[in-house]
């Protein structure tokens, strides 16, 4: 999925109002962070921690990952946690029988940032590419 069908999908809110999408201040956020992001990704697989790094994008408090990117500090409207397929796996986010799919569908972690984008109505992965 792409950022822009996640920000497609969140148009209507019954009133016929339109606010904006909080995807939009997202990919803001991703582009402002896109380097840390990539680095930080280079140094888990690096590391062996994981080849498959996730990074969850959030407005509230998540219990996953580790902290990287936080918006009361960096003046933003999104925080990044890094995380990665296996705890996913551990934690029941993933499925055990929907692992290999998931491993066929991730994107190269040297263009794409893998993103569990949380938002008040759900959560859905998304591949952005680094800038």
């Amino acid at each position: 999925m792409d950022i822009e069908d996640l920000m497609a999908g969140n148009r209507s809110y019954g009133d016929d109002s339109q606010k904006p999408s909080p995807l939009k201040s997202l990919k803001r956020d991703l582009d402002f962070y896109s380097e840390s992001i990539k680095e930080v990704s280079r140094e888990v697989i690096a590391e062996g921690y994981t080849l498959y790094p996730i990074f969850i994008a959030h407005q509230h408090e998540v219990n996953v990952g580790e902290p990287i990117l936080l918006r009361e500090e960096l003046g933003t409207q999104w925080s990044i946690h890094v995380s990665s397929l296996e705890e996913f796996l551990d934690k029941g986010l993933v499925q055990e029988d929907r692992k290999d799919y998931f491993i066929k569908s991730y994107k190269a972690a040297g263009d794409f940032m893998c993103l569990f984008v949380v938002v008040p109505e759900g959560a859905n992965f998304v591949f952005y590419p680094y800038h």
